[in-house]
């Protein structure tokens, strides 16, 4: 990822919606510039108290304060969906036809209890969201060269049904693994149905390698986060 003059990144696919707004934000993109960035005005962003859980939020009005969970769902227009990362992957699910967006804290945790998976099933039941119509972009997070892991991590994702080839063993041996959170998730959304032209990639960027970006791995003591958000504009009105 080379630097850019905007502080957050789009997907081609996603801007081509002229209902929507969304974006993964950089090591410059905050909440208090989210709040206040130029064509941000009328919406009301909600924040989670992220927990690595499975907790997926239906959003039918603004909760009005943060709220716990690990993923947030809505059809209601100027609800800002945001979650918070620094190492684990950000996604955001769009249904086009229903005008469903989804946002979902996507670490290792969530990521073993499948809650992608769960989120994109919840959508199906509650909008009528379809996986082979559905777009799902997933933002900057880890690389696989650089999640180490342990064998009881390995385990998990073993006994939840991901494949081996998640979790790669680390060169030299000494009983440790490297995770591919990105892989983990696409397997995830592949299995559901999503199409592979409709799963996104925002660049193949590591957090922890990539300066611009923010890494807890690399800098524990940083209490910064990224900032990634999607949602309908306001007076777009729902599908």
């Amino acid at each position: 990822m080379s630097e850019r003059s905007s502080p957050y990144l789009t997907v081609p696919k996603l801007d081509a919606l002229p209902w929507l707004v969304h974006g993964f934000g950089t090591a410059g993109w905050q909440e208090e510039d989210l709040r206040a960035a130029a064509g941000f005005e009328r919406f009301r962003p909600v924040v989670m108290r992220q927990v690595h859980s499975d907790t997926v939020r239906r959003l039918e009005s603004d909760p009005g304060g943060r709220i716990e969970g690990d993923a947030l769902m809505t059809r209601v227009p100027g609800l800002l969906l945001v979650v918070r990362t620094a190492d684990c992957l950000p996604a955001l699910l769009v249904d086009p036809r229903n005008r469903a967006v989804a946002a979902v804290h996507c670490g290792w945790r969530g990521t073993q209890k499948r809650i992608l998976e769960k989120t994109a099933r919840e959508m199906a039941r509650a909008y009528g969201s379809e996986p082979g119509a559905m777009l799902a972009a997933l933002g900057p997070c880890i690389g696989s060269t650089c999640y180490e892991v342990g064998p009881e991590v390995r385990a998990l994702f073993l006994r939840a049904g991901f494949p081996a080839s998640v979790l790669e063993e680390c060169p030299g041996g000494r009983g440790r693994y490297l995770l591919d959170l990105r892989a983990s998730n696409t397997w995830l959304l592949e299995g559901l149905g999503l199409r592979r032209e409709n799963i996104l990639n925002v660049g193949q960027a590591c957090t922890h390698c990539e300066m611009s970006l923010l890494s807890y791995r690399r800098d524990p003591g940083e209490g910064r986060r990224m900032v990634n958000f999607v949602g309908q504009r306001p007076g777009s009105g729902a599908a």
